[in-house]
């Protein structure tokens, strides 16, 4: 039985359409006023993430699972399969789209490919991200990016705090200002930008576009995701299941009092992102508040949750 949580201290990447909502939101000790992105539980090579804690503390997520598989069910998969962000827009990020695991594979040195979702934490009044495209054929999406007629090709949703999105790979996409956004995602950082509003860094560069990448992966006509969250309330607690399937599943727990839970699955991944409680199991008490991210191990098995708080809870 594995009885000790894997805490995870975030890695910061500062972004040209980053802010200051992970230190204002979070409290977190962020690189700059343009940090887009906290990368809370991660064993991608570009940004990994230390345990905190125990046995292993000081050691990277990747060393931990490359040598210690046993702690997460011997899962059948040479590198971690998830990532787990938290994403502050300040400004608009690039229009995108993501390859599915078989063109990374081919196009991206053996890369994941990248499947996400969104959970808002919170946005603006009236905020707006780009979820998909108005094109027909893959015809249409080409003479619509080369003309640059943006109006027309993309497609915006309106967004309140509390929303999921899925957002396969395939999909055009973009966050936009004034978001903070929790993003579960297969373990990859490929990203093929179709469109930056012209931006440029602080080299006066405009940044790379990856145009015929994307031509290769969008998705022609856009493929809408209707998720339609089931909740289910018991004592202490109301879970909400926004998604499940093959890439991850992904769940919000509202505790409220104290709650029973069983860690059953090869892993857990769980991000408090609003309150703060404790973690109870056998002898062991951990105080756990926003902004924390953690690892139940394989067999972790019964626990309890007390307080008030909000998770993101997340495994295969």
């Amino acid at each position: 039985m594995n009885d000790t949580p894997l805490f995870l201290k975030p890695v910061f990447q500062e972004r040209i359409w980053g802010g200051t909502a992970l230190y204002d939101r979070f409290g977190y000790e962020i690189p700059s006023a343009i940090t887009g992105e906290c990368w809370a539980i991660s064993a991608h090579p570009n940004g990994l993430s230390l345990i905190e804690n125990g046995k292993f503390q000081g050691k990277s997520l990747k060393e931990v699972w490359e040598n210690h598989h046993e702690l997460f069910g011997n899962y059948k998969s040479e590198k971690f399969p998830l990532l787990i962000k938290i994403l502050d827009a300040n400004e608009e990020l690039s229009v995108q789209v993501h390859p599915n695991d078989d063109y990374a594979n081919e196009h991206e040195n053996g890369e994941y490919g990248k499947t996400e979702c969104w959970y808002i934490i919170d946005c603006d009044q009236d905020a707006e991200l780009v979820f998909g495209h108005h094109a027909k054929t893959k015809e249409e999406v080409r003479e619509m990016i080369q003309s640059g007629n943006w109006e027309r090709f993309l497609r915006k949703v309106t967004i309140r705090p509390g929303d999921f999105f899925y957002v396969p790979s395939g999909t055009v996409h973009a966050l936009c200002n004034g978001t903070l956004v929790l993003e579960t995602q297969q373990s990859s950082d490929t990203t093929y930008r179709v469109y930056d509003y012209d931006r440029v860094d602080n080299q006066g560069s405009k940044r790379e576009l990856h145009l015929e990448k994307a031509m290769g992966v969008i998705n022609a006509p856009h493929i809408d995701t209707n998720i339609a969250p089931e909740i289910e309330k018991r004592e202490g607690v109301e879970v909400t299941k926004f998604v499940q399937n093959h890439f991850f599943s992904v769940n919000k727990w509202d505790v409220n009092g104290e709650a029973a839970f069983q860690q059953n699955q090869a892993f857990m991944l769980v991000s408090i992102i609003d309150g703060e409680g404790r973690l109870l199991k056998g002898s062991e008490d951990y105080t756990i508040r926003k902004g924390a991210h953690f690892i139940l191990p394989y067999k972790y098995g019964e626990f309890i949750l007390k307080g008030n708080m909000k998770l993101i809870v997340s495994h295969l």
